[in-house]
């Protein structure tokens, strides 16, 4: 059986479509190299189904690898894990007070790793208003002292 430009465009909307059902976000990109493989198809139909096949693999692969690389990146929906790095060190002021066993709430000027309002803990009673320095990101809160 030779596959035609058609049969990739609707293999390539149905895995879209499928990626209602299925939200790991994955589909998605296998869909678009099927339409991908439905131009290729239709400009060059003299490509065998082995060919074929290893190029919708090749260019789904690569908008996959893309999307997670490139994209994906900078967006996580918790900062456990994340490198400290970005934030040791920097001054923001409380918005919420903190003791050493309640949580405070911190803001910064600009957006540290996406987020400009950090929980926080500290070794110290800090009051809200005042300034407060990084020490460490522990889990997804922020390890703060008086400035």
């Amino acid at each position: 059986m030779e596959l035609e430009w058609w049969h990739w465009a609707v293999t390539g909307i149905a895995l879209i479509l499928a990626e209602l059902a299925v939200p790991a976000f994955v589909l998605v990109w296998f869909g678009l190299g099927g339409l991908v493989m439905a131009l290729v198809v239709a400009i060059a139909p003299s490509l065998d189904i082995t060919a074929q096949l290893a190029i919708w693999l090749a260019v789904s692969l690569a908008f996959t690898g893309v999307w997670f690389k490139v994209f994906k990146r900078g967006s996580h929906k918790t900062h456990i894990g994340m490198s400290d790095a970005d934030v040791v060190g920097e001054i923001g002021i409380l918005t919420h007070d903190v003791a050493p066993f309640a949580r405070g709430e911190v803001r910064f000027q600009k957006p540290l790793v996406g987020a400009d309002v950090w929980p926080c803990i500290a070794d110290e009673e800090i009051k809200a208003g005042e300034r407060v320095k990084v020490l460490t990101l522990e889990g997804s809160l922020l390890k703060v002292k008086r400035s």
